[in-house]
């Protein structure tokens, strides 16, 4: 079963202000990222556990995947694959505040 893959509301103010920043310097190249991105985290529908555990907190309930130079955080939940942060690789992680709740 392939599931959706949603952004939680913070995901996708982080997705767009990356987007925005990488355009700011080259609108091509933010396209570029954009796509690339969201080609990446489509595979996630059909393989939600593709992507690795988080290695700073391998017990939280988050897993990753890395578009170079972000990563991208995500919760698979019974409804969909929830992007829930967007950080760039150089930034320390804190945990996950909430992730998706129900």
């Amino acid at each position: 079963m392939t599931l959706p893959v949603r952004f939680t509301p913070t995901a996708d103010a982080e997705f767009l202000a990356v987007i925005a920043h990488i355009g700011a310097d080259s609108p091509s190249a933010a396209n570029a990222f954009k796509e690339k991105a969201l080609h990446t985290l489509s595979r996630l529908g059909p393989f939600p556990e593709s992507g690795r555990a988080v290695p700073e907190y391998p017990a939280l309930p988050f897993r990753e995947v890395i578009v170079a130079p972000y990563r991208f955080f995500y919760q698979v939940r019974v409804d969909a694959v929830w992007i829930v942060a967007v950080w760039h690789g150089a930034q320390l992680v804190d945990p996950p505040e909430n992730g998706v709740s129900g």
